[in-house]
């Protein structure tokens, strides 16, 4: 199987503690680039998130995002450490007494670690809901890769089968586009009354039917598309391969005496 590297993916979160977006889309990348938008509280997951988005994934350019909504609850009810905020009350009066100088701001005291006690807000236990919601997103954004890889697979080995067709087509006709490229200078030699030597002659055809014959050029063009089938088939990190197979395939040398048969 291949896949894609445009993908989205969308996951949303309904805890006790609150509400989270998950967001993961991916854009064509030569290597794997790896972004995050994190919540400040939970910047502490990037590590964890960049090493399992690694481990999954090999190429592209990957943004992350998380958008997160704490319960009223979770958000603004705090325990505070009275008997520990009034020791760091009256330290700082003996500092301003000592030094004779400052006023003591309430605001610094409650950010003063120990103070306030977070264990009304479980971070770890958020951070571990966050990360399952994470492998969850994850799984999803992979299988929408594979189904989107499924859809290219399908359609490039469409256009290869066509190819193969088109090009069988031409391998038969190359008796006959050969002939009237003969017929057609025999032709010109005649409105123009030339007359040559029929060894002369011989020869000119022979070089012409040189030009003409695209015998190996189609040989090399169905050996193309056998490899490239058995790439799309084989599966994996094929995107490099592809992109040099694709280049092989671009020109078609067969297009001129075809046509030219065809007119006719």
């Amino acid at each position: 199987m291949i896949y894609s590297m445009t993908a989205f993916a969308h996951l949303e979160m309904k805890k006790e503690w609150g509400n989270a977006v998950w967001e993961i889309r991916s854009v064509n990348q030569r290597f794997l680039e790896t972004y995050f938008r994190l919540p400040e509280q939970f910047r502490n997951l990037e590590m964890t998130l960049r090493e399992r988005l690694r481990s999954a994934l090999t190429r592209g350019k990957v943004e992350c995002s998380l958008r997160i909504d704490l319960s009223k609850t979770q958000n603004s009810e705090i325990a505070l450490n009275k008997e520990y905020a009034a020791q760091v009350v009256q330290s700082l009066k003996w500092l301003k007494e000592t030094a004779n100088e400052g006023e003591i701001n309430l605001v610094d005291v409650l950010r003063f670690p120990g103070v306030v006690d977070n264990e009304s807000q479980d971070l770890d236990q958020i951070a571990q809901d966050l990360l399952a919601g994470f492998e969850q997103i994850l799984a999803d954004f992979i299988a929408m890769r594979a189904r989107e890889g499924e859809n290219v697979q399908a359609l490039i080995l469409q256009r290869l089968e066509a190819i193969s067709v088109e090009a069988a087509k031409v391998q038969a006709q190359m008796p006959e586009i050969l002939q009237w490229q003969k017929d057609r200078l025999q032709q010109r030699f005649d409105e123009l009354n030339l007359q040559l030597d029929p060894q002369r002659l011989e020869q000119e055809m022979v070089l012409l039917a040189q030009r003409v014959d695209v015998a190996e050029e189609l040989d090399r063009l169905q050996l193309h598309v056998k490899e490239t089938t058995n790439i799309l088939k084989k599966g994996g990190a094929v995107g490099r391969k592809l992109d040099f197979m694709m280049q092989e395939l671009n020109v078609n040398p067969t297009r001129s005496p075809q046509n030219r048969l065809m007119r006719t």
